[in-house]
């Protein structure tokens, strides 16, 4: 029989250690810790902190990596790992008032700062040689700078934790200084070998080092991989995953805290359709662990630890037909290829160009085609965009192609075969003033996709949300979890 859970707690809720503590570590166990362990905690980096690494994730703003890859300005890396040292140590100050501790905390994470700052510059003199190409080694750097924010938060909240009389023990997947490359699977099993849940409490680093490399898969989903894969291989009964906010009907600071509802019960293709949109309950490929071992997912609230949160299953079908959420992304570029020569082609076009996308790791959120057009809308910077369109146009001269600025709203829920829904959100639009550029429907009716104007994107959120949610009576949850 399954009695452990495996838990994930985001990087906003790290930051606020005595919610984590106290609705989240202790929530079942209260004084006499009774209901503490038979749980697996991977911890995310403090807010802000990944961002100072690597590169801010919404400004672009430069970190660590991104500073050492550019190398614009000679030596600007070190000084942002002085920076980012300087934060840490003000983090570590906030968190130990035993100044023996906190000393213990800074000369730990220290010591790692250290290591990176000497391996960054023996990789930099190296690279001076001509035969040592830096781009070959970023992907490497990348790694080890990213497990530096998860070792920092988890190896605090395991001292913490053991101030408070709980076993804590910090449990560090990053490899380093390990001079073994295993796989994601076998740096698990060897973590958890000797571990007792029934009398420790594994405060585990979501960045674990493996010999294919989680951030060159996985990006910044890393920690969902590692959380994802610890449930699948220790056998977790659940995995619940611990935010700032609940999975919500659509974003509160949107539509408002008080019209934005708790989804409550969902399945992982609704949770594959939000990750399409950017907007991730889960990275698709951990989900499709868990989905296949048919280990739940729960998405709680940190801090309204007495709701259930959101239960996400591989088989939940909503009794009566809904719209569970609406969610969408702004900064969507529209790439419009027309050309008389591609009707009787269009297969041969669409190969070609997907290819093209392909080639330049281009994210594809949803496409449309016509008899000679194919539309695809794509989630990537404008530089990576230019690059797409000219080799479309190197491959087909003659092809007029357009790009374009907008946005995609969603409409999405575990069933939606509501007769009139498509017209009944298409109205809304229209009395909002808003026109649609496209629109998008499968004929599995778990999403309805409108492309609109950019500008009309904050709208057409609240104009779906009041005429698809909010008309119904849905308590503290669309679905009781």
């Amino acid at each position: 029989m399954k009695l452990h859970t495996v838990e994930k707690i985001g990087g906003t809720s790290m930051s606020d250690y005595a919610a984590v503590r106290d609705n989240i570590i202790l929530k079942n166990g209260g004084a006499d810790r009774e209901g503490v362990y038979q749980r697996i905690f991977v911890v995310s980096a403090y807010g802000g902190i990944t961002d100072m690494l690597l590169e801010h994730k919404k400004s672009g703003r430069p970190g660590v990596f991104a500073l050492f890859a550019g190398a614009e300005e000679e030596r600007s890396w070190s000084e942002a790992v002085h920076g980012l040292r300087e934060r840490m140590e003000e983090i570590n100050a906030a968190l130990f008032e035993d100044p023996a501790l906190r000393g213990k905390a800074n000369e730990f994470i220290g010591e790692r700062l250290e290591d990176t700052q000497r391996c960054l510059a023996d990789l930099e003199r190296l690279c001076q040689h001509g035969h040592f190409a830096l781009e070959g080694h970023l992907d490497t750097v990348s790694e080890m700078l990213a497990s530096l924010g998860e070792t920092h938060s988890a190896w605090n909240t395991a001292q913490l934790l053991r101030q408070e009389g709980i076993e804590a023990r910090f449990v560090d997947l990053t490899g380093w200084r390990d001079s073994d490359h295993l796989t994601l699977d076998e740096r698990i099993e060897r973590a958890f070998r000797d571990i007792d849940l029934a009398r420790e409490l594994p405060i585990v680093t979501g960045y674990a080092h493996t010999r294919e490399g989680l951030m060159k898969t996985f990006a910044r989903g890393y920690s969902e991989m590692t959380f994802s894969r610890i449930a699948v291989i220790t056998g977790a009964r659940e995995a619940i995953i611990h935010k700032e906010y609940h999975l919500s009907s659509a974003d509160p600071r949107l539509v408002g805290e008080n019209q934005a509802v708790p989804i409550g019960r969902t399945n992982y293709d609704v949770a594959d359709q939000l990750a399409n949109l950017g907007m991730e309950a889960i990275h698709p490929r951990a989900a499709k662990g868990l989905r296949q071992q048919e280990i739940p997912l729960r998405v709680m609230n940190t801090f309204e630890p007495e709701h259930r949160g959101t239960l996400v299953t591989g088989d939940y079908v909503s009794e009566t037909p809904c719209v569970e959420i609406i969610a969408g992304r702004k900064n969507i570029y529209a790439v419009e290829c027309f050309d008389q020569d591609m009707m009787g082609s269009m297969t041969a076009y669409d190969r070609t160009i997907n290819e093209i996308i392909g080639r330049f790791k281009g994210s594809v959120v949803t496409k449309d085609t016509n008899a000679n057009t194919i539309t695809h809308f794509l989630a990537n910077n404008l530089k990576t965009v230019k690059r797409i369109r000219s080799a479309i146009c190197e491959q087909y001269p003659d092809c007029d192609i357009q790009v374009r600025k907008v946005a995609v709203v969603s409409a999405i829920g575990s069933d939606m075969k509501v007769p009139g829904m498509l017209a009944r959100a298409v109205a809304a639009l229209a009395q909002s003033g808003i026109s649609i550029l496209a629109v998008h429907q499968s004929m599995r009716q778990v999403d309805m996709q409108f492309v609109v104007n950019e500008s009309d994107y904050e709208v057409a959120v609240k104009s779906l949300h009041h005429a698809l949610v909010e008309v119904y009576e849905h308590g503290d949850a669309i679905c009781a979890a």
